[in-house]
């Protein structure tokens, strides 16, 4: 048994890890959400990972969810980027909310909340989503048109959001609205079978097949007074002083790196299949695997610092390294992906080998907000130029 709780999880990852490598192929095949997978992770205590001892969690922070979920990426980057998902809301509730300004007795409120929410998803099994996007405008807290309106006993919320992860396999979604009137965003939970929700649209996309990620409408839906995952103004205070919760995307793609890399290499060193010779002896294959084996230690490397410095009210400078650190990893996912099909040759574009389908997850990473490679490339292009 291992000595800390990171430790033991990653083993758990390792111990779970094959199967969702199995299966990863006939999800991106019938577009399919991991349910199987899921079940792996409730009965093995993950999805409780980042919840709290004393609310029966595994009591992981920050930095442990991120190296767990680039473990389980590594496995299957579809399953590592809905947990994202989940997890995000665990993370938000708890640790990053610990961290933030609150008065006493919202501090005690928020308590009482997020405890039922915790024990839904350690007793229950409960799977969260986060949708937050809505397709009007890249910034964390603008572009949000989705609506609380005031009612008797809490809020009735109508609204969009699109890419929704886990559109049909959450118990709740947990969204960012807004209250008319109010320039505060709110956080509110919307229970996946509450009659004024609706999953609309198909998922038929290049790559992340698996992820579910349909639209969701919802038309007047009654959220209560208890479900608001985080206390009126928090939401703002925690885009403004916790950025780094907008890189658990990342993971996925790091763990994606991992599993192409060991392709490679397996492929070259005779994992080849019969009548096909992958000629590790040709120097340009050795100089293209050297190359790979570079750009995945370059993009780790300044992942981890980031993550390891990761703290509430970071300096612009961390700031900075963390913008470098995500548009990094999601580069470089598909720049290793496609030199490894050139480097492993024409047969492994067929649906046989995994390297195809890591090619098409990778390409989606580049995209996804609110750090996109193109809103990372704006922000570092007037960093240090304008006082902002």
């Amino acid at each position: 048994m291992s000595s800390t709780v990171r430790e033991r999880a990653l083993e758990i990852v390792a111990e779970i890890g094959p199967g969702f490598r199995e299966r990863a192929a006939g999800y991106d095949r019938d577009a399919r959400f991991p349910f199987e997978n899921y079940a792996d992770l409730r009965d093995a205590g993950l999805l409780g990972l980042c919840v709290p001892v004393a609310h029966g969690g595994m009591g992981c922070g920050y930095r442990d969810y991120m190296h767990v979920a680039a473990a389980l990426g590594r496995w299957c980057p579809m399953t590592a980027l809905t947990y994202n998902m989940h997890t995000q809301t665990v993370l938000w509730t708890g640790v990053v909310a610990d961290d933030l300004a609150m008065v006493p007795a919202t501090r005690e409120r928020h308590e009482a909340i997020r405890g039922a929410l915790y024990r839904s998803i350690v007793e229950d099994g409960a799977i969260q989503s986060q949708p937050l996007s809505e397709g009007i405008a890249k910034g964390a807290t603008t572009g949000v048109t989705t609506t609380a309106t005031p009612v008797e006993g809490g809020w009735s919320v109508s609204g969009r959001k699109i890419f929704a992860s886990l559109a049909g396999a959450a118990h709740a979604y947990n969204l960012t609205c807004v209250v008319p009137g109010e320039e505060e965003i709110r956080f509110l939970s919307v229970a996946a079978d509450n009659p004024g929700v609706e999953i609309v649209g198909t998922w038929d996309t290049l790559g992340m097949r698996g992820t579910d990620s349909r639209d969701l409408v919802f038309r007047d839906a009654f959220v209560p007074y208890s479900a608001e995952l985080l206390p009126a103004g928090i939401y703002g205070q925690l885009a403004a002083r916790w950025p780094y919760v907008y890189m658990t995307l990342t993971p996925a793609y790091v763990g994606l790196i991992d599993a192409v890399v060991e392709f490679v290499q397996g492929y070259l060193r005779g994992g080849a299949p019969p009548g096909i010779v992958a000629r590790r002896d040709v120097g340009p294959k050795q100089w293209a695997w050297a190359e790979i084996q570079i750009m995945a230690e370059r993009a780790r490397a300044i992942w981890e610092r980031a993550v390891d410095e990761a703290a509430v009210d970071p300096t612009p400078a961390m700031l900075r390294r963390a913008w470098v650190a995500s548009y990094s990893v999601m580069e470089t996912a598909q720049e290793v992906a496609a030199k490894a099909i050139r480097v492993c040759g024409g047969t492994t574009i067929m649906k046989r080998f995994p390297l195809e389908q890591h090619y098409r997850d990778a390409r989606c990473g580049a995209l996804m907000l609110p750090w996109s490679a193109e809103v990372c490339l704006d922000r570092l292009g007037r960093f240090g130029l304008f006082d902002e």
